[in-house]
């Protein structure tokens, strides 16, 4: 099942291992029972320190759990891990021996304080793209904190548990019959979300402070990524503030146009941006948010996990998310019928009705990729025409499964208190309201800047991105900012990288002459 390439990376990957690592499978009568043990075997043929077993409990579906020294270690699989998830159970082995990316000693604090015996079960689909960072930062946690178990589960093989607990989307994290998270997450948020409803363990005072740094980044991607480079280069101390390294970029997939690389995907540029930052004395901080910002000359910035530092130059460059509509519904149905990716829930709509909403190249693509899984795709865009290219919006027209509703404002997602049922829409031209009954709702109207940390303190146009003039210097002295959450206009990878050169360039100017 794996070829001989794979293994002679594995066997590169895997021979640092200390400890003993077993893969314990369940006995299972299923037709792909085989498979399973196949791959399990195959990863054991890569280390000595790897072995395969079967324990003498039984399994519907094939599955299987790993031990770490002989102790279960709380992370499990049901199904097979291929496909996207492959890696995930690469990063598990090597991971639960402390081996690979671990978070830093502050997140790492964080996760071991989560109270509570929690069992998590994470439901995804084998070409789910983001699904595997949702299960690897869960395995991750349940390392981490002996009081969390984590279970990846294959929706192919518990269909009739999906429809009970009326997942629509994936990845769906359940606790029990409760749904934790739905939809494209990271670490940090998924850290948060498990602080605030199990709570943390009471400890004595830490001391929280950071220390005072020359430059603090607010970002980790091409900006964010450039920016320190070039303050590093200065001879500066410098630190970056980030959810993730790479930002948006990490869900980019072919990157055509960055001059003098003819092609490569976002997680690669991703990690060559880590790459290159770890050339330089560059502090990263990942996995955290900016809370606020304390401006008394010198800039005080708070973080989530409760930390602060401090610096005289900051620069801002934490990119753009997806919009979200903002409507009535869309957040009570996110993951029961409302979804912001196409590929990874699509296939949970085979055969039913749903909606894009968004007429630009990202909508019309979504539409034109559901028509061919779905009964009907109606697309609903504000304007009277669509924005997307032409040649997208002519194959649109010619399937015979879309319906196209232009000049439509979209003011509330229809519920049963379950699942989605409808929505309501203005005709702009009549102001006159309507319901379509639908099973699914996909919103694709572009990207949002994230300059909400900083709203009060500094100056940001309707759209909320971030007023700079033309050396990326804001409206309050000492806070700069670079890349997609400005108004620099264009928002493409290789303009950010040069905005945060232009931005770290100008912090060090001012410094120099101040």
């Amino acid at each position: 099942m794996l070829d001989s390439q794979i293994l002679d990376q594995l066997k590169s990957v895997y021979e640092k291992l200390e400890n003993d690592i077993e893969l314990v499978y369940y006995h299972s009568t299923h037709g792909k029972q085989d498979e399973l043990v196949e791959m399990l075997e195959g990863v054991a043929s890569t280390s000595d320190r790897i072995s395969v077993s079967q324990t003498k409990e039984t399994s519907s579906a094939p599955a299987f759990f790993i031990k770490y020294n002989g102790s279960a270690n709380g992370i499990s699989f049901k199904g097979i891990p291929g496909g996207h998830e492959f890696t995930s159970l690469i990063l598990a082995i090597l991971n639960s021996d402390q081996k690979g990316k671990l978070p830093d000693a502050g997140i790492i604090s964080r996760i071991k304080k989560i109270k509570g015996e929690i069992k998590l079960n994470t439901y995804i689909s084998l070409s789910c793209e983001n699904c595997p960072e949702v299960v690897q930062s869960l395995n991750l946690i349940s390392i981490l904190n002996s009081n969390i178990s984590h279970q990846m589960i294959d929706g192919e093989f518990e269909q009739e548990e999906i429809e009970r607990l009326k997942i629509q989307g994936v990845p769906s994290v359940m606790f029990g019959d409760e749904l934790i998270s739905s939809g494209k997450t990271n670490l940090s948020s998924l850290l948060s979300k498990l602080e605030e409803k199990f709570g943390v363990e009471d400890s004595s005072p830490e001391d929280k402070d950071l220390g005072e740094f020359d430059v603090v980044v607010v970002g980790g991607g091409p900006a964010g990524a450039s920016a320190a480079i070039y303050s590093a280069r200065k001879g500066l101390k410098t630190v970056v503030i980030a959810e993730k390294v790479g930002g948006q970029v990490q869900d980019t997939k072919g990157i055509e146009n960055l001059i003098s690389v003819s092609y490569t995907e976002g997680p690669q540029l991703a990690a060559k941006l880590v790459e290159h930052m770890n050339e330089y004395n560059i502090e990263i901080l990942e996995h955290r948010l900016v809370k606020s910002i304390n401006n008394n000359g010198v800039k005080e910035v708070l973080l989530n996990s409760g930390e602060f530092l401090k610096t005289k130059s900051l620069i801002i460059a934490t990119g753009a998310k997806w919009r979200e509509l903002g409507i009535d519904g869309e957040k009570e149905y996110t993951g029961r019928g409302v979804a912001y990716c196409p590929h990874c829930d699509g296939p949970y709509y085979k055969g039913k009705d749903v909606a894009v909403i968004g007429g630009g190249n990202s909508g019309v693509e979504a539409a034109i990729d559901l028509a061919g899984i779905v009964k009907s795709v109606t697309l609903f865009e504000f304007l009277p025409d669509l924005k997307a290219d032409e040649v997208l919006v002519k194959k649109l027209e010619s399937l015979s499964n879309v319906n196209i509703i232009r000049n439509a404002r979209t003011s509330k997602v229809v519920g049963d208190g379950e699942k989605v049922v409808a929505l309501e829409y203005e005709n702009r031209e009549s102001g006159e309201f309507h319901e379509q009954s639908l099973d699914g709702v996909f919103v694709q109207i572009g990207l949002s800047p994230n300059s909400f940390f900083v709203k009060d303190i500094i100056e940001t146009n309707k759209f909320g991105e971030i007023v700079i003039d033309n050396k990326c210097r804001t409206s309050v002295k000492g806070i700069y900012a670079a890349g997609d959450v400005t108004t620099v206009p264009y928002k493409q990878i290789i303009i950010s990288m040069g905005e945060g050169a232009k931005a770290a360039l100008a912090a060090f100017e001012d410094n120099m002459t101040s």
